[in-house]
């Protein structure tokens, strides 16, 4: 990837897909006179205490998930001093996801000294388990809703997507492409050392965490005045990540427009994208927020990444991302 296009792709790209959605949804969707009106008629203390606890709780899961990952299947480093390079890596995460995910790859790298193609396959691990988890979720729980209240065409299309993925990976593996696609990107370090049965009982945290999220989310729209069903959250959650996946700002104006979309039924649209946008705007601030406890390291892994940009750069993008990790 040239510089120019890689600048286009991680830094403009996001800022203009941000502005251009915000500007649908207060230029377009709805009068923005009214987001201080629904904000008004919300338990904003509740709102904000529960919305913390939701960053808080998925920045606790992902990186203790990503600790155990790197400690079992790359090198069995302090878990202390990977927890400070995810908090380090998420200071920068308010600014830009791409660099973000690119300071814990080389502070991880850093620790473990395995080889930089391995340490980006072993981090993108949960994001695997984490999508499969999501679209079995998805797929039980889009039997059930109610399809009047919500997107149920953008629902059913992600998920067959979903499975599509999956079924194009066993063909793939059957047919030896991944296993050539391994050799491309030399990751025989990993040979014998990561199997599906090592995985499985991250399957397992990553289901009661979808669970955990349910609830919060849902607890965090009652606080808001949204009444927005269990099963619904349950069938619209993947959906919304899904779509965060898209590059942006911070996730404004995609979030606010699929949630909003996905959930039309539920409340009135002023409330559902002032809901999201409020989200966005708790979640960045507890990006800096924790990313400012562990402020040097932070520094010193942008500092590194300067020094060795051309060696982190010749190392693809991960396909999947945590789509949050918003």
């Amino acid at each position: 990837m040239s510089r120019t296009k890689a600048v286009l792709t991680r830094h403009v790209l996001p800022l203009v897909i941000s502005g251009a959605a915000l500007i649908y949804v207060f230029g377009y969707a709805i009068d923005w006179q009214a987001i201080p009106e629904a904000t008004d008629r919300a338990n904003m203390p509740l709102f904000i205490a529960i919305t913390i606890a939701d960053k808080v709780v998925f920045f606790l899961v992902w990186t203790l998930v990503q600790a155990s990952m790197v400690r079992r299947f790359l090198a069995p480093v302090p878990r202390r001093q990977i927890i400070a390079v995810k908090g380090g890596a998420e200071l920068v995460r308010a600014l830009n996801n791409s660099v973000s995910d690119a300071t814990f790859f080389l502070g991880v790298w850093q620790l473990c000294r395995a080889p930089l193609q391995s340490v980006v396959a072993v981090s993108t691990l949960p994001f695997v388990a984490h999508f499969f988890v999501l679209l079995v979720q998805g797929s039980v729980a889009m039997l059930f809703v109610d399809r009047e209240q919500v997107q149920f065409g953008v629902i059913a299309g992600v998920v067959a997507f979903g499975w599509v993925l999956v079924a194009a990976f066993v063909i793939s593996r059957a047919l030896g492409v991944v296993d050539r696609l391994w050799a491309l990107l030399r990751l025989d370090f990993l040979d014998g050392r990561v199997n599906l049965r090592d995985l499985l009982p991250y399957f397992w945290v990553f289901a009661a965490f979808a669970t955990a999220d349910v609830f919060i989310q849902g607890m965090a729209s009652r606080a808001f005045g949204n009444e927005i069903d269990w099963t619904a959250l349950f069938a619209g959650i993947p959906t919304l990540y899904f779509w965060m996946m898209v590059p942006s700002f911070g996730n404004f104006g995609t979030r606010e427009i699929v949630w909003a979309n996905m959930f039309h039924g539920y409340a009135d649209e002023a409330s559902l994208y002032a809901f999201a946008l409020w989200t966005n705007v708790i979640f960045l601030v507890m990006h800096v927020l924790i990313g400012v406890l562990f402020l040097n390291r932070a520094m010193a892994l942008l500092s590194d990444l300067r020094k060795t940009r051309g060696h982190v750069d010749s190392i693809k993008s991960p396909i999947l991302r945590d789509a949050l990790d918003p």
